[in-house]
């Protein structure tokens, strides 16, 4: 698979002699012990990944980390000491100021913590500010803008101006103003920090619905592990400039790479990260209308240990048939697979968390049959299993 960004060996040292400071950090140095020796601030070091198209990305860390650095250094507003930055295979840090200032206004999008809005444009106007930069005509800009802010907010505060709006309105314009620039990567360092919790989850809820339309390639700043959970696909964690875990949320909180991470994690609640796809087995035995009665499905149930057996034709799911119903066909003489077939079960797709799946499970008997969007049957769930992979997963999140 081809990736939309690439990093490779990126490091970013500030102070005048970079040169002392990567030889010492190539010999084993620490961030401080750097600063201590040479006066030279390390800001990352050695870091490499790629971003996915379409993915949301998740870069975080404690503060001093680096996180918000090496984002500043994917478009250069902070120019690397020395790495490499692939977009689509091109190498930013190779670019003239001029190719630079394009792929700026045409590429990237950027969303500020603090809004970084024009106090004295009033809301549209901020809105076109990107487009004016790059000098698209005036009634081409307005109707960009229009519809941004529409797909956003604050609608019906375009004549408005910041100081009249509030810090989520204010955030809403800060986007709007990047969507307007229709890029194909937006970068959000710390977009959501200075909001307040309910209207921050507010705008964490809005992103990931934005995103089900857009699918834009996002690199999403942020100190909040929650926050980090709830949005990213993946999650780069770092410290002292340094990648120190990246790997999906589950990954990160099941498998912590260091006693750091271990620590960083240990008081997420497992339940709410894992998913159906994680917990799952796979069904021992299955049925088919196709080639199977009654007495073959007693047949795969015995071999299986098991009391009940799903039903598939055509390589989708239909139902679930139970030993008892199974037997009392056949003294019945009912040959038909499909005369006892339960069809209405619990269906869920993959992608459900855990902490939804004991509800379903509460007075029901037969597993929950996990599925594609065809219908394919992908695994089964039982409470058994599902207590048993919280059980590890606690574990192994050191909370237990």
């Amino acid at each position: 698979m081809d990736h939309k960004i690439v990093v490779n060996s990126l490091y970013k040292i500030f102070g005048s002699n970079p040169e002392k400071a990567l030889r010492l950090l190539k010999e084993g140095a620490t961030k401080d012990e750097i600063l201590e020796k040479t006066g030279q601030g390390v800001g990352i070091a050695d870091v490499s990944f790629h971003v996915d198209e379409g993915e949301i990305l998740v870069i975080m860390g404690l503060s001093g980390s680096g996180k918000s650095t090496l984002v500043r250094c994917l478009n250069r507003l902070i120019e690397p000491t020395c790495g490499q930055i692939l977009l689509e295979g091109t190498d930013i840090t190779k670019l003239s100021k001029e190719e630079l200032r394009v792929t700026r206004q045409t590429r990237f999008g950027m969303v500020f913590q603090h809004f970084a809005l024009f106090p004295r444009r009033n809301i549209i106007k901020n809105v076109e500010y990107g487009l004016e930069v790059r000098k698209v005509p005036a009634q081409e800009r307005a109707q960009r803008a229009q519809a941004a802010t529409e797909q956003v907010g604050p609608k019906g505060w375009e004549n408005s101006y910041p100081a009249q709006l509030s810090g989520g309105m204010q955030q809403r314009v800060g986007l709007a103003r990047a969507l307007a620039l229709d890029p194909d990567i937006m970068l959000m360092d710390e977009a959501f920090s200075a909001l307040d919790p309910l209207i921050r989850r507010d705008m964490q809820d809005e992103l990931l619905k934005l995103q089900e339309k857009m699918h834009k390639t996002i690199i999403f700043i942020s100190h909040d592990l929650d926050e980090a959970l709830k949005l990213g696909d993946r999650i780069i964690l770092m410290k002292d400039g340094y990648i120190v875990q990246e790997g999906t949320a589950e990954e990160i909180l099941t498998n912590p790479a260091n006693e750091y991470v271990k620590r960083f994690v240990e008081d997420v609640d497992i339940s709410k990260v894992m998913t159906a796809s994680t917990i799952m087995k796979n069904p021992l035995e299955v049925a088919s209308y196709a080639h199977d009665g009654p007495k073959t499905a007693l047949w795969k149930m015995k071999q299986a240990g098991i009391s009940s057996l799903f039903v598939q034709h055509k390589g989708k799911l239909k139902g679930i048939v139970s030993a008892d119903d199974a037997v009392t066909a056949l003294k019945n003489g009912d040959k038909d697979l499909a005369n006892i077939v339960q069809t209405d079960i619990k269906k869920i797709p993959p992608e459900t968390p855990a902490n939804d799946l004991f509800p379903l499970l509460v007075n029901n008997s037969s597993p929950l049959a996990v599925v594609d969007e065809e219908e394919h049957l992908l695994g089964v769930i039982i409470k058994g299993t599902l207590l048993a992979a919280l059980s590890e997963g606690v574990t192994n999140n050191g909370t237990a």
